[in-house]
Parts: structure tokens; sequence; C-alpha cells
């Protein structure tokens, strides 16, 4: 071993001996043809007429999917099958004995492939980098045609993706060509393309301390041709600057096949990785010569860290305690789906940077090299996933062979492409992998454990310095059926994936909640080091609650109004924050996604749980309310700016400060102080000015003074009265009238027509009202006694209510009364009779004297409950 630095490195040492010094790569982005759906046998030969089809560049998919309207548009492409792809390509010429291989970052999900006129691959699994070696059928120097299927077919029991991962999931796989497409030209004896896709060379640290670093190189090496070759491996780490700081120089005898050659080097004073404060990065680069020509090269990061995690205690990196707290990312935007260019991957990282995130989960599958480039980079700690997601099997059981198989090979590729990065500290070997039934997967619940414990232990063959993990939906809530299998221990670390105030019983007791679970699960396994892996709400910006305490949280259906999402986060955080054993946790999610199961909030084909539009254009109030309890320094920021058009004339004012107090001013008037508790302050009941609000809110923090301005608009009651979205937790525009979220209201419940499960399955037959406005009785207010205590200026109102029966049994000695200001108005009304029947909107309006700024109306129903879908109040 030679690693002195002492001795001077040859002439061409001293030249940059990196990969793109050694390797030949030619992009094959431009000049492709593309065309969806059956194609003629033919359709692989050279003569084959592809001059009606689509021209396309790479990264392409055909599919586009998800936008903010209530159905699908003209833009949506939602196909799945097979797509196909054509390119002649003017091939460089070669020396004898050089090989070519396509190398495909991606293709959506299966790829065959075909080189002038002959198969020459096939590759199972939308997310890994694969290479084919074509040099026997290549014509260096001459034309050469490629041509690619690219096979997203929705799995289903007998179809051509029922044994390739992921069989099912809440996220859309698109199809084609996503990522880059190119040609490397290598010589016969080469740094070995085919090793899983990975780049052939290895490094891991085996010692760290402050004095030195001992680092273990491997690199494979492939022999294309007959004879024994005899060259040299030299194999480099440099620091930042370039430097070289460390070197092996050995001779290689290399047979025919596959080979592998350990170099051990030793860094001195090492430089380390240290997470966002220090995301320090050497480079390793192995060089195969042949004499002094360098042949062939790799170069790949290294990031000289340690690390631990500790069950009571979290996650340590270099000996130093660090709460990770971030957010899961899906390879998904809005108008490019999966096929992302290096700008959009950078523009993601810039704005997780932004958040104050330390942390990225990675779902749940395999991302794109510059993203792995730029955590990194950014010195984020990062959860990477197999796509073992929802279920082994599409019939029961635990899977078959062949599914198990594409399983490993999934996760081989994954480990060896990203062995390199060290922002990767946890390999997933699954995510909800227990929840085929949420899915509508039929029959008995599938098996998931067996699969689980294999891929731990191939994720351990892989790597065994990193932990594997994996994420649960399911343990101890008895809200789906499972095998009831024990998956909790497979893995060295878990997560959970937990949804309170969501998807579970009782929102408004979300904090409580969470806190009283995360507990005992840590007492369930107490040396099983706990994450939350997913947790959140969905958000839409356009969708608005005057009060997220009174309407129906509706999970899976509309609305789900911006301010909700952010009341969810603002409760979880602190039960998160406050116990030291939760080594992370991970936001669901960073961005709204495409899942063609969703169909919410304000958006078709999208999971709006995201902080920020699946456009990256709006930051929704709860990624702010994270910019500023993830902040190092002094913020301020006001919640509630998307609801500009206030329906109330008051508003509970809220904003985000790191400060201890906050001040609030409006219109040039003091509000008063307020505590920011937990980061969040609020004034409760402001009084609104018709038209324009001007709002300043300021604060200090170690003697700097921070602030941030915000303006609302007041409604103008006398010209345009006051309305109420009765149960619904956003509230409504129709036409000119705007109803405000279910707000002033004491007493009763809120109540939903139709429940839709997850994916459009409907919990009951659908039900309508004959109505006026059918969307004024998505919600109501249900009960035998309730009250609402609105704000309204003295005088004369008129007053109407929108009421139903929604009961078809109902009782016909149903009888409601309602007062206004303690005068009744309406007495002994059975609302079925009167309005004919149930399911029908009954209209009941009268005259109120509002005096001392205040309208009490009071429900009262015998007999059976009162549903109450509306107030009008007008002039």
């Amino acid at each position: 071993m030679a690693g002195s630095l002492a001795v001077t490195p040859p002439a061409w040492a001293q030249a940059e001996a990196g990969a793109s010094s050694a390797r030949a790569v030619r992009d094959l982005s431009q000049g492709w043809r593309f065309q969806f759906g059956p194609a003629p046998a033919d359709v692989t030969a050279p003569a084959f007429d592809d001059s009606a089809w689509e021209k396309v560049s790479v990264p392409h998919s055909w599919n586009h999917i998800g936008a903010y309207a209530a159905v699908r548009g003209a833009e949506t492409d939602n196909r799945q099958g097979l797509g196909w792809y054509r390119l002649w390509i003017d091939a460089p010429a070669a020396k004898a004995g050089d090989r070519q291989y396509l190398d495909f970052a991606a293709v959506g999900k299966i790829a065959e492939v075909w080189v002038n006129g002959t198969h020459v691959g096939t590759h199972k699994g939308a997310f890994a980098r694969f290479r084919i070696d074509v040099t026997d059928v290549w014509k260096a120097g001459a034309r050469n045609l490629v041509v690619v299927s690219a096979d997203n077919t929705k799995p289903a029991p007998g179809s051509s993706t029922s044994e390739v991962l992921p069989l099912s999931g809440d996220f859309f796989v698109h199809g084609g060509l996503y990522r880059e497409v190119s040609l490397v030209q290598l010589p016969s004896t080469a740094i070995d393309p085919l090793d899983f896709g990975g780049p052939g060379v290895y490094a891991r640290a085996t010692e760290i301390s402050d004095a030195r670093a001992a680092v273990e190189v491997r690199t494979r090496l492939r022999n294309s041709g007959t004879a024994l070759r005899d060259l040299t491996l030299v194999t480099d780490i440099r620091d930042a600057r370039g430097k070289l700081v460390a070197r092996d120089s050995r001779p290689v005898a290399l047979q025919p096949g596959a080979s592998e050659v350990a170099a051990h080097l030793s860094v001195d004073h090492p430089h380390r990785w240290d997470g966002r404060a220090d995301p320090y990065l050497y480079r390793v680069t192995a060089t195969l010569l042949d004499g002094k020509r360098a042949v062939d090269g790799v170069s790949q990061p290294l990031g000289l860290r340690t690390f631990r995690f500790d069950a009571d205690a979290g996650f340590f990196l270099n000996g130093r305690h660090l709460r990770l707290h971030g957010v899961s990312r899906h390879q998904d935007a809005l108008g490019s789906g999966w096929a992302l260019t290096p700008a959009q991957h950078a523009q993601d990282m810039q704005l997780i940077e932004e958040l104050g995130a330390n942390t990225v989960r990675q779902a749940h599958y395999q991302h794109a090299d510059q993203w792995s480039d730029l955590a990194d980079k950014a010195g984020m700690v990062v959860w990477a996933e197999v796509p073992y997601v929802t279920t082994p099997s599409l019939s029961g059981g635990e899977g078959s062979s062949a599914l198990w198989a594409n399983a490993e090979q999934q996760l081989r590729e994954q480990i060896r492409q990203n062995y390199n990065h060290p922002s990767i500290l946890m390999w997933s070997v699954g995510n909800e992998v227990d929840s085929a039934k949420g899915f509508g997967i039929k029959g008995d619940p599938p098996k998931p454990f067996a699969l689980l414990k294999r891929l731990n232990a191939v994720a351990k063959e892989e790597d065994p310095d990193r932990p594997t993990t994996f994420a649960d939906c399911c343990e101890g809530l008895g809200m789906m059926q499972t095998a009831g299998e024990q998956l909790a221990g497979t893995a060295d670390l878990i997560g959970y994936n937990r949804y309170y105030g969501w998807y579970y019983p009782n929102p408004l007791q979300a904090r409580a909640d969470l806190g009283a679970t995360l507990d005992k699960l840590h007492a369930a396994h107490p040396k099983l080091p706990l994450s939350l892996s997913e947790y959140g709400a969905g958000g839409a910006i356009s969708q608005h609650s005057d009060d997220v305490g009174s309407g129906f949280v509706n999970f899976v259906g509309r609305p789900h109004p911006e301010e909700y999402e952010a009341w969810v986060h603002e409760q979880t955080w602190p039960a998160i924050a406050r116990r030291d054993y939760v080594f992370a946790s991970w936001v669901w999610a960073m961005f709204d996604f495409s899942s063609d199961l969703r169909d919410e909030g304000d958006a078709v084909d999208l999971n709006d749980k995201g902080l920020v539009t699946a456009d990256r254009k709006e930051r929704k109030d709860a990624f702010w309310f994270y910019k500023v309890a993830w902040s190092q320094t002094p913020q301020i920021h006001f919640a509630g700016r998307h609801y500009l058009d206030r329906a109330y004339p008051v508003m509970d004012i809220k904003a985000y400060a790191t400060a201890p107090s906050a001040s609030l001013t409006l219109n040039g008037k003091a509000i008063g102080d307020a505590t920011c508790a937990d980061f969040v302050c609020e004034w409760k009941g402001v009084p609104l000015r018709p038209g324009a609000n001007e709002a300043v809110v300021t604060a200090k923090v170690d003697g700097r003074s921070i602030r941030d301005t915000a303006v609302w608009n007041g409604p103008d009651l006398e010209r345009n009265g006051l309305r109420i979205n009765a149960g619904s937790l956003a509230g409504l525009r129709i036409g000119t009238r705007q109803f405000g979220s279910d707000t002033f209201v004491s007493g009763g419940k809120p109540s939903v027509l139709n429940l839709v499960g997850f994916g459009g399955r409907s919990m009951a037959p659908l039900r309508k009202v004959e109505a006026a406005d059918p969307a004024l009785f998505d919600y109501w207010r249900d009960g035998s006694a309730f009250s609402y205590d609105i704000p309204l200026s003295d005088g004369v109102w008129n007053v109407t209510l929108r009421l139903l029966e929604p009961r078809k049994d109902a009782s016909a000695e149903q009888a409601l009364t309602v007062t206004a200001n303690g005068e009744a108005v309406i007495a002994g009304l059975n609302v079925a009779n009167a309005a004919g029947g149930p399911l029908r909107e009954l209209v009941r309006t009268f005259p109120v004297n509002v005096t001392g700024g205040r309208l009490k109306l009071d429900f009262a129903s015998t007999g059976g409950n009162a549903a109450l879908a509306a107030i009008e109040i007008a002039r």
C-alpha cells in the first residue's frame, strides 16, 4: 500500500483523474419519438416508420396528473400501460475492444430495450439506474436505433406489473423515460458499470477520530475481454479544495469477468460531515491505469461522520445530540410529474432549507442521483426507502418468489447506487406494508412480515454500517384489518405514520392523543429507537376556516381549509418536541403530490398535505409555522394571508413568532399583547372595518425588533349581509354570496351528507338534497339544542334559515323551536312534514331587531334532532 503524501505524484496524477476525464459519456436527451399504446409487431425494426410519432426530449413522461380544480381537465393524462420510444443515434467511433453501454437513470415502471432490432435487456422497477451492455449489436461510428418500451400498467392480478414493487400506494407511478439516458463508452477493462447500476466504487470509514480517519475503498473491476490484463489501480482522496490527502496505488492482475479490489487509506485530522452545521465533503476517486494512461475513472462523494441512535436519548451525529425534524418528499411537481429537471430538484432543496429542516425522508422509493447529491451538500440527514409499500401481494399471502426477487433487486440497486452518500443514514425496507385492506385489496389480509424480514437481511448484507428502519401504519390502532403480524423490531429502528387530528376519531384532541400514543409505543418497545415518519393534514390555500374547532373534518373529501392544516401542525409539533426519545419526525409532506386516489380540498388527483403547493408557488400557513419553530434566528410571520376577503366582521388574528410575546396593531390602533405559546401568538375576536384592514405585529428577541404586516378585507354587512355555512369547516362562495365557515356556535355537532372513503369508495349510498343550492347541504349543524351568538350592528335584520331533515326514519313527533334574542320566531316545526319529506330544503325567514351588537339564535328540537345547513342575514 502506498499512502504517503511525501511522495510526489507523477505528472499523470497531478491532473484531475475523475470520471469525466476518463469516461466517454454521450447525452441522449434529444431526438426521441414517442407514442403511447399498442404498437405494431415491427415497431422495434429499423424500417418502421415513426415519423408520425410525437417528438419528445428526455426526461419525459406521458403522464400529467393533478390539478387545483374540482374535476379533471383536458390537461390530465393518467393513462397507464405501454409507452414506446425510438431514437436514432449517430454513434461515435470506438477503439477495438471498447464496450458500449446504454445507461438509463430510471424508467417507469418496466423497461424493455432493443438495439438495431435486437432485444438487449429488461429492467423491472421504476426508480433505479440500470445499464445494458449493447456492444454485440452496436455499430460504432455508424447509425444505430434504440427502441424502449416503458410499462406502467396499474398492478392487478395477472398484469405485467403484478410482481414488481410497488403494488399499491397513495401516489401515482408515472410512465416513461423520466430520468436521463446516456451512452457510455468504456474500454474492455474498466470499473464495473454493471454492478446493480452502482458506481463500482464504494468507500466507508472504518475508524474516525479527531486525529485520523481510516477509509476502506472497494472498487469493482470488470474485464470483458478474454485475456489477463495487468493494470494499476490508483485510489485518491481529495479534500473540498481538491488537495490530495490520501493515496493508494497497487497493481491489479485482472482475469476475465468481475473482481473486487480493496484499498485502505488514512486521512489525518479529518474534517467531518456534520449535517446542516458543516456538510463537508471529500472526494474519493478510483483511476484504472494502463501504464501511465488513465483508461477509466470514477469519482464519488465521501463524508466522514459518526452517528448513533439511542432508544431513550434520540440521535447523535459526531457525538453531539441532534434533534432531527424535517419533511417527506415525493419526486413530483405539477406539470412535470416525475420528469424533473436539475433546476426543479434544486428548487425543492432550497425550499426545504428555507423551512429549517435538517432531515428528509425519500418517499417511498429511490430518488434521483441529483437529489441525493443535493442532500449531501445541504447537510440533510436522509431516510432512503425501497418501494415495498402497502402489501407484498394482490391476492393474499406473503408474496410470490418473483416479487421477492424483484424487491431484493430494487433494494440492492438502491443501496449500491447510493452507498457513498453521507447524507443517507438509514435504509428503510418498507412503508405501511400491512395496510392492504385500506387500499381495497380483496380477500384475506396479506402477510407482510416475511418479506420485510428478508429485505432487512439484504440491507444488512449490502451495508452493515447503516441501520435499517421501516414505517408502520397500524400497530395498536385497530382501525384497519391486518394479518396481525408483529412488525416492530424487524428493523433496527422504526417510524410510525400517525395522523392525529386527521384520520382518527376526536381530531380536536390531536396533541394529547399523539403524545399518549408515542409514550405507549415507547413503553411497548423500550429498546427500539422510535421516530414519527409521517404526520399532517390536508390544506387548500383557497379554502378557509373562521373557526377550526366547529366544522366537520372530512379527511378524504372537501373542504380542507388551510387554517385547519396549520392548526394540526401547531398541535402536534409540541407533542413531538417535548419527547427526546423521538429521534426524528418527518412532516407529510413537503409538497402536494399526485395521487389518483385523491379528490379532496381544492384539487383533483393531488394529495394536499404538502406545506407547499405542487407547483411550488405558494407556501401554506403550516410552512410558516415550521419556518418559525425550526428557526435559529428571530422570526415572526402572520398566518392567514391567503384568506384575504373575510366573511365575518371579526376575526382571530394569528402570528408565528420566536418571541415569548408579540404586540398587534390594526389600522393604527393598538389591539394589545399576546403570549406566543409554542410559537403561536393569537388575538381572538378582533373587529374588522369594511374594506382594507392593515395589521402590524411586532416583537423583541434578545433586544432585536422583528415585525410583519398583513392586510385583510372586512365585509360590508350593511350591503352584503352575513352568511354562515353551518356544519362546514370552511366557507363557501355561491355566486356573489359569501358564506363563512361554521362559527359563533355552541352545542350540537357538525354532520356530513356523504362520507366518501379513500380512493373514492363510498361508505354508504350517496345521498342528494333537493335544494336551490345543494352545496350548502354537504354539511349541517345537528343536535337537539345548539346556539349561535353572532356579532351584528343594531337594527332590524332579516334572518333566513336553511333547514333539512337528513333522516329517512325521522320521527313524526319531531318539533323545532327557534328563538332570536329570547323571542320565539319558529315554534313546533316538523321539518320533514313542512319540506315534503326528508332530504329536502326547508327555508324559513323572519325579521329580528338586534340590540347590544349581538344576535343570539337558539335551536331546540324535541322528538329528534334539528339539522341546520345555513344562516343568511341581510338588511
